[in-house]
């Protein structure tokens, strides 16, 4: 959680806790599933010899980790927060229930999915897009570095443009990079819109859900 490779940030965390805690104001209910490829990532390990449902498996405990970090911050801030599993570590946090972390937005608290899909072979992207459509969420926000959708490496290419807003469709026949092809495929068969932000540029989040697309992409059906 960071533009380290490696570890968490306390100045990223303290700067999402803040735009979170201006979102909660708004009555917006809010879930987060988290990553791990900051502690582990588990994929870059097939070259060494380490079979990739293991480096899945410990990337899933990678995400806990994280989890309890941010819950951490957030109870620091009077935000009420709970963590759900999707894999069994019940001494340190409750297993992933649908109808519980229902019942927790309903209740205004934030609820943090972590341990992905709880199987090997699937991204944060996919876990991500599965709770997003089974909390009947209106949209899901994938936070990385990038702000945004360009039509071209940005990186590699000066005149790459970036999307304000496109729809999925679009984002297919321009062969774009989004998300891995199921977190995609599931979020459009849903028709639920998709948002792309850098995390670590400043109220990037809440000027997002605001509608100011200016540091972020919004895909759409």
């Amino acid at each position: 959680m960071g533009e380290n490779s490696f570890g968490i940030s306390p100045d990223i965390v303290n700067q999402i806790v803040i735009e979170i805690k201006k979102i909660l104001e708004q009555d917006i209910q809010l879930a987060i599933v988290i990553g791990g490829g900051n502690i582990f990532r588990g994929i870059s390990l097939g070259d060494q010899g380490m079979t990739r449902a293991t480096g899945d498996y410990m990337g899933m405990l990678a995400t806990v980790m994280n989890s309890l970090a941010l819950e951490d911050a957030f109870n620091k801030n009077n935000i009420i927060t709970r963590v759900q599993s999707a894999v069994n570590v019940e001494q340190i946090v409750e297993p992933y229930v649908r109808a519980k972390a229902l019942q927790y937005l309903s209740e205004n608290k934030v609820v943090i999915f972590s341990g992905g899909t709880g199987n090997p072979f699937f991204t944060t992207d996919t876990a991500a897009a599965l709770r997003a459509s089974e909390i009947d969420a209106d949209i899901m926000i994938k936070a990385t570095k990038v702000n945004g959708i360009y039509s071209d490496d940005p990186v590699k290419n000066q005149k790459a443009v970036k999307f304000d807003q496109i729809s999925f469709d679009d984002v297919i026949d321009k062969k774009l990079k989004v998300m891995d092809a199921t977190a995609f495929t599931l979020c459009r068969e849903q028709s639920m819109p998709i948002g792309v932000i850098n995390i670590f540029k400043q109220n990037s989040l809440y000027n997002f859900i605001n509608n100011n697309f200016t540091d972020g992409t919004l895909v759409i059906n």
